[in-house]
């Protein structure tokens, strides 16, 4: 039996996948590219806009083409806040939402019998209080592997529908996130990012009470691990303890990905965000002292509901003003369910994308900028893939490094930073014994 598997959305969405799929290869399934033809798809969907639901129903539709008779699973926060939207779509058989991934073979084996018809559990998330804990049962097929050690979250901003499709707060025991550290680490991973929805209210919800800095010093106890990256992370919640533990120590990479998701503190309470820009500038400004030479990357919602052209300014001005080395540019799409879905003060469609597209501007002008200041520094790249010759990987400050050397995927190299290329820059070998 075959089995082919599509992920949408973010790196909790990957890693979810990758347990899936290890629990199909434990039961004697051939994983095979979601392209060709199997006897089952799983679409692990996601539903942060409603282009992700549209992306996800395509993909089905697609699967169904392929083949016909094939079981077609969906899983995933679209699968959570919809399924009947799920269940009318031809060839669906299995809808199990945000939880229950464990018993997906079970499922899918169900659903190959005759008259079966869809099946699954879509269980009332926002009573869920335990982590769904798969362990790894196959390795990432990636250089860098994500490691999922916190789900649901508390935050209710005014825009997102994650909340609905994910739940409470629910995170991992460090005793597994040391036991699935050690199989990455013992598999070859070098790098291993830290991911969750709601990551730093990870352990809030466990007897013990660990805090995110506990979670990173146990993934730290692998001797192996290379270099260690957290994933998305609320500003308010960049605990002293954790800013220490990435300052001191060496493997942790100077990388933070911090959502500001508006410039504006008019737009910032609209939207229910915990902070505003004073605060947010003071943090950034701490970070940086604590941190000489860290990356802060964030993300920018524009056209949110009121958002007025003196809202956006005041935004495009607060971004420049700090410097971002990276920049995810969203229009705000309305979410079924949400705050402000519901608000009649919808910024015009046209007018987002014309602002969505002012502010990718200023988010590429700002990474050329960044990626200007670091040419002529040495640091280390873990490549990732390769084409035409050329292969590129990340740094730790996640600047993608390109070069022809001939170069192993999978490897951590040191380079020298030469010149801007393409997104990033290219680089050059240098040996450990070179200036």
């Amino acid at each position: 039996m075959r089995a082919a598997f599509m992920t949408l959305g973010c790196k909790v969405n990957q890693f979810e996948t990758e347990t899936m799929e290890g629990l199909f290869r434990a039961r004697g399934y051939e994983i095979v590219p979601f392209e060709e033809a199997a006897e089952v798809y799983v679409i692990n969907t996601c539903s942060v806009t409603h282009l992700s639901d549209r992306k996800s129903r395509q993909l089905i539709r697609r699967a169904a083409r392929t083949n016909p008779d094939a079981c077609i699973a969906v899983a995933g926060c679209y699968a959570q806040v919809a399924p009947e939207e799920i269940r009318a779509l031809a060839g669906v058989r299995v809808v199990i939402g945000t939880k229950e991934r464990a018993q997906i073979v079970d499922y899918v084996e169900a659903a190959l019998q005759k008259n079966a018809g869809v099946i699954g559990t879509i269980t009332d998330i926002m009573q869920a209080r335990v982590f769904e804990d798969i362990p790894l049962r196959s390795m990432p097929h990636r250089t860098r592997a994500f490691l999922k050690i916190e789900d649901g979250c508390q935050n209710f901003c005014t825009f997102c529908i994650i909340p609905y499709a994910r739940g409470p707060v629910k995170s991992r025991e460090l005793s597994a996130v040391a036991r699935e550290m050690h199989l990455l680490t013992e598999a070859g991973f070098h790098e291993v990012v830290l991911t969750g929805i709601h990551l730093g209210a990870y352990g809030i919800d466990l007897a013990a009470r660990p805090t995110l800095a506990d979670a990173c010093r146990t993934a730290l106890g692998e001797a192996k691990l290379r270099r260690l990256r957290l994933g998305s992370l609320e500003s308010v919640e960049l605990s002293a303890d954790l800013l220490e533990l990435i300052r001191t120590e060496p493997r942790f990479a100077a990388h933070l990905h911090l959502p500001l998701q508006a410039g504006s503190d008019a737009v910032l309470r609209a939207m229910n965000r915990h902070y505003d820009t004073a605060a947010f500038a003071q943090l950034i400004a701490d970070v940086r002292r604590a941190v000489p030479g860290v990356a802060v990357s964030t993300d920018i919602i524009v056209g949110f509901p009121g958002e007025t052209e003196e809202d956006f300014a005041a935004g495009m001005d607060f971004v420049r003003a700090m410097g971002f080395a990276r920049m995810h540019v969203f229009p705000y799409s309305p979410r079924r369910g949400t705050p402000a879905a519901q608000r009649a003060d919808q910024v015009p469609p046209a007018v987002r994308k014309e602002r969505a597209a002012r502010m990718q501007a200023l988010a590429e002008e700002l990474a050329q900028d960044y990626h200007r200041a670091a040419l002529g520094s040495v640091t280390e790249v873990l490549f990732e893939t390769a084409e035409d010759g050329v292969t590129n990987g990340l740094t730790e400050t996640y600047i993608r490094v390109y070069t022809d050397a001939p170069v192993a995927r999978g490897a951590l190299v040191p380079m020298r930073l030469v010149r801007l290329y393409r997104d990033g820059v290219w680089g050059t070998p240098v040996s450990k014994e070179s200036p």
